[in-house]
């Protein structure tokens, strides 16, 4: 007869088993909610650093449209790109490109670029860079990401974006020249998909903006 002692093991161990997957999954769900109510509103603040309030009027977190280019946005997939807009004419866009080849992986990157082509701001989003020797990407610990505000394509000249290891004109990082080349390479890039995509960046509510195939 223990057959039924056995059973019932079994299906207390069952019952627990389930209230066990339901817990974890409430938890999860409680907590994914809440990181990307943590996301959104870290995107939220970057965008407005770069953007700053007096430069539009509109809610660029909602004037959202994809855009596609793997070679110039480093991604297979569609990327973001927020629009401002002050009294309906558009001044600026924010990319939201990835560098693939940084030294530990991705990096997600925000790239304000202004009408005329000159950037409004850099930030770094999202990264797997070594603690110590990546902290100079973050706006948090290190000015670095700042001196792109500005810049253009020509200034400085195409063939000068690289870090100063290379022959250009960006610092990189004691020990670490890899990360830094790589946002430079990516900040460029997207410059360069602006230039060639202004327009339909701005059209009226096109699904995506595919980008031309050319890259540097």
């Amino acid at each position: 007869m223990k057959s039924r002692p056995i059973f019932v093991t079994g299906m207390f161990l069952s019952l627990f088993a389930v209230v066990g997957t339901a817990m974890v999954a409430f938890t999860y769900q409680g907590t994914a909610e809440r990181i990307a109510d943590n996301e959104r509103a870290a995107l939220l603040k970057s965008l407005h650093e770069i953007i700053p309030a007096e430069m539009h009027d509109n809610d660029i977190f909602h004037d959202m449209i994809e855009v596609y280019d793997p070679n110039l946005l480093g991604s297979d997939e569609p990327v973001a790109a927020y629009r401002a807009r002050k009294a309906g004419w558009p001044v600026a866009a924010v990319l939201a490109p990835i560098a693939p080849d940084g030294y530990n992986g991705t990096i997600k990157l925000l790239v304000g670029i202004k009408l005329d082509g000159t950037l409004a701001g850099v930030r770094v989003v999202a990264h797997q860079e070594t603690p110590g020797l990546g902290d100079g990407i973050e706006e948090k610990k290190s000015d670095w990401i700042l001196g792109f505000s500005g810049r253009s394509p020509g200034d400085p000249p195409v063939e000068m974006w690289k870090v100063k290891r290379d022959g250009g004109v960006f610092d990189q990082f004691t020990g670490a020249t890899i990360t830094p080349r790589a946002i430079v390479k990516a900040v460029l890039q997207s410059l360069v998909y602006f230039a060639q995509n202004r327009d339909g960046l701005f059209a009226e509510d096109p699904e995506v903006v595919p980008g031309e195939t050319d890259n540097l």
